[in-house]
C-alpha cells in the first residue's frame, strides 16, 4: 500500500479501522495513540511505521477503499440507517445488527455511541417524530390559539407523510402490540415530555379561558387522534378510485376548525 515510495503494514491498516469502528469515528478522526493501542505498539513505534505521517496511513486505508475522512459520523448513520429499516419492514427488523450493517458499521460502535437498542430507537423517534418542533412552537413567540393548533397539525402532517414512514410503522406497532418492551420504553421516556409541553401548553388556555376545562390526556388526544388517523391511512385512500381528498394544507385547516369548534371557549 504505497505512499509515494513507503508501504504501511496491512496490521497497522486493520489496527486503525478496529479503532474508528470501536470509537464510532472516521480513521481521519483516531488519535495515533489509539491506533497505536489498537496495533499493540508504541507510538513512536507505530509512526516509525507509517514513515512517520498520517497521510501514508490514510492513502493505504483508501487503497482498502475506505474513505478515512468521507463517512458521516456513526451516529448520524445509524438514526438514518435505523430510520429506514423501521419505515421500510416495521419495528420488527430493527435489530443493532441489521442497523450496524445497513450503517457500514459494528454492532460495538453502536453500543459505543448509543449505549444500547432502546437509546438508538429513542434518537430515531426524536429525529423523525415532530416532537422538537412541537416544543419550539408552543414554547416560542406567543401566537393566537388557532396559529397554533395548525402549525401543530402542519408539524403531524410532516411526520406522517415524509420518507421513511417511521412514525406510521411505530403507531403501526402500538395498535397491534402495545405491550412491545421497546415501545413502552418510549412512552417512559417521552410521555412526561409531552405532558410537560404540549400538556402544559393546553393546560395554560384552559386557564386563560381559551379552552373547555377538560382533562389534558384527553385533549391531546382529540387534537392529534383525527390527524393520526387521517395522515396513517391516507396514502392507501389516495389510491381508491373516486376518493378525492384535500390537499395536506386544507386538511390541516379542517381539522383546525374542527378541534377549535370542539373545544375552545366562545
Amino acid at each position: 500500500m504505497p505512499f509515494g515510495s513507503y508501504q504501511v503494514p496491512a496490521e497497522v491498516v486493520e489496527a486503525a479501522l478496529r479503532a474508528a469502528e470501536r470509537l464510532g469515528r472516521d480513521v481521519a478522526d483516531v488519535p495515533i495513540a489509539e491506533i497505536a493501542r489498537e496495533a499493540g505498539l508504541s507510538r513512536s513505534t507505530l509512526l516509525r511505521r507509517i514513515g512517520g505521517t498520517r497521510q501514508a496511513l490514510d492513502e493505504a486505508v483508501r487503497q482498502r477503499g475506505v474513505d478515512p475522512g468521507g463517512q458521516r459520523p456513526v451516529r448520524e448513520r445509524a438514526i438514518e440507517a435505523g430510520a429506514h429499516l423501521i419505515g421500510a419492514h416495521g419495528l420488527a427488523a430493527f435489530t443493532l445488527e441489521a442497523v450496524a450493517e445497513a450503517a457500514q458499521c459494528s454492532a460495538h460502535s453502536l453500543y459505543a455511541v448509543f449505549g444500547g437498542r432502546d437509546e438508538l430507537l429513542r434518537a430515531i423517534f426524536e429525529a423523525y417524530s415532530p416532537i422538537l418542533d412541537v416544543e419550539k412552537v408552543i414554547s416560542g413567540p406567543h401566537a393566537g390559539l388557532a396559529e397554533t393548533v395548525a402549525a401543530i397539525y402542519r408539524l403531524l402532517a410532516e411526520a406522517l407523510t415524509r420518507e421513511p414512514r417511521v412514525m406510521p410503522a411505530m403507531l403501526a406497532t402500538v395498535l397491534a402490540r402495545p405491550g412491545e418492551p421497546a415501545l413502552q420504553g418510549l412512552l417512559r421516556h417521552f410521555a412526561p415530555r409531552v405532558l410537560a409541553g404540549l400538556g402544559r401548553w393546553l393546560a395554560d388556555e384552559v386557564a386563560a379561558g381559551r379552552i373547555r376545562p377538560l382533562p389534558v390526556p384527553l385533549l391531546i388526544q382529540q387534537m392529534i387522534a383525527p390527524a393520526v388517523m387521517h395522515f396513517m391511512t391516507r396514502p392507501a385512500l389516495e389510491q381508491v378510485p373516486g376518493v378525492a381528498l384535500p390537499d395536506v394544507e386544507e386538511t390541516c385547516a379542517v381539522f383546525t376548525e374542527a378541534f377549535l369548534r370542539a373545544v375552545a371557549m366562545p
